[in-house]
């Protein structure tokens, strides 16, 4: 019988953890046509993880990889464009205007960068990534680099990789090839981008959770060789299970490389920072208020945890994500972001905030202008 594609889903301002289906076991592919059969191709054998090291060796950070972490300061996320099924289909895309804000004289110069690659690459193992989009992010990464932008790199929302419900305009993979899709992806990616300064860094997969999770410290360590093959020596960013929730930090392994940096997503108090966001299931009510002493504590603990990963493990760490979404009340998200501002700074972890121009954004992209009191919370003295 024949077999009709998902219809392209209106704009929408998405951010958060998804409702996963039960069952679910679908997949991101790429190029905008149906299910498709995987061909022949490479194996996760193909892939070997890093070697372990020998026992009772103790391996820490390089100084490179410190540095490029205490580059980062107060960033900022160019989410809901590049993440997207397709650049556009939740109503926004990278425009010139947005690259300017940044970098050089810009109010931050650290971007990280979500990119849906693997909704861009043929469905096969061999994942080849579709030419023009390929060119159109190392634009993107080009013009930000040369801005003087510290710039994060990652693979975002690559739903079968973790069972998730797909998006609109994403069809099936055979689930035999969807572990090797990303580590062939990253192949590509680190081969494109080697020849690039120490300011770009690697994040290999945004929030690992669902039926990732007992697969991740292996697909990671097989990912981090890949990359490794052609950037021997670039900051290569990872985070633990759960969404990267500081909480699971305990069981994330980080391979015997000197050149990694950990990353933590925080978004608690949950209920608070996402009241009426239209994707959550069962909607948060709005109307809250921040900030209780239940709440700081629910702000202060996973950042607490987080500083003390640092300390234990000898790896620099850094916010990836955070934030409140626009239904909460103005004066209580202030006081919010104010808030867990106060507290990453205080503990020495460099953050990126969620994000510049959708439903979090600190940038108003109609009016062109910044959401000024959004603006100082995060970004002012």
């Amino acid at each position: 019988m024949a077999v009709r594609c998902a219809e392209p889903a209106p704009p929408r301002p998405p951010r958060r953890r998804l409702v996963v289906a039960a069952g679910a076991g679908v997949a991101l592919a790429a190029l905008g046509a149906c299910a498709q059969p995987a061909r022949p191709g490479p194996r996760l054998e193909d892939f070997p993880p890093v070697p372990e090291a020998p026992a009772g060796t103790r391996v820490v950070a390089s100084e490179a990889a410190r540095a490029a972490v205490a580059r980062m300061g107060r960033g900022i996320n160019f989410g809901n464009m590049l993440d997207a099924p397709r650049e556009g289909d939740w109503g926004l895309r990278v425009e010139e205007r947005f690259i300017d804000l940044v970098g050089e004289g810009g109010f931050t110069r650290s971007v990280r960068l979500p990119v849906r690659w693997s909704n861009h690459a043929s469905p096969d193992a061999a994942a080849v990534i579709d030419p023009a989009f390929f060119a159109r992010v190392e634009r993107i990464v080009d013009r930000l680099l040369a801005r003087g932008c510290t710039v994060v790199l990652n693979m975002h929302h690559y739903r079968q990789l973790d069972g998730d419900t797909p998006d609109p305009s994403e069809f099936l993979v055979e689930p035999a090839v969807v572990q090797v899709r990303l580590l062939s992806i990253w192949r590509q990616i680190a081969e494109r981008f080697a020849g690039r300064g120490e300011r770009l860094l690697f994040e290999i997969y945004n929030e690992p959770h669902g039926v990732l999770e007992p697969h991740w410290n292996t697909l990671f360590s097989r990912a981090l060789a890949t990359v490794r093959r052609s950037n021997p020596t670039r900051a290569v960013i990872v985070g633990p299970v759960h969404w990267n929730a500081p909480s699971h930090l305990d069981r994330l392994v980080l391979p015997p490389d000197r050149d990694l940096v950990v990353t933590v997503h925080h978004y608690e108090p949950f209920d608070f920072t996402h009241q009426g966001a239209e994707w959550i299931q069962p909607p948060r009510p709005t109307g809250q208020d921040c900030c209780d002493d239940a709440q700081r504590r629910a702000i202060e603990s996973p950042l607490l945890l987080s500083a003390q990963d640092r300390e234990r493990r000898g790896f620099p760490v850094f916010v990836g994500e955070f934030g409140a979404y626009s239904r909460a009340p103005l004066n209580a998200r202030l006081r919010y972001l104010r808030l867990k501002r106060e507290a990453m700074e205080r503990l020495g972890l460099p953050w990126f905030y969620w994000e510049l121009a959708a439903g979090f954004g600190v940038f108003d992209p109609e009016a062109g202008r910044f959401r000024e009191p959004l603006h100082q919370a995060l970004y002012g003295g």
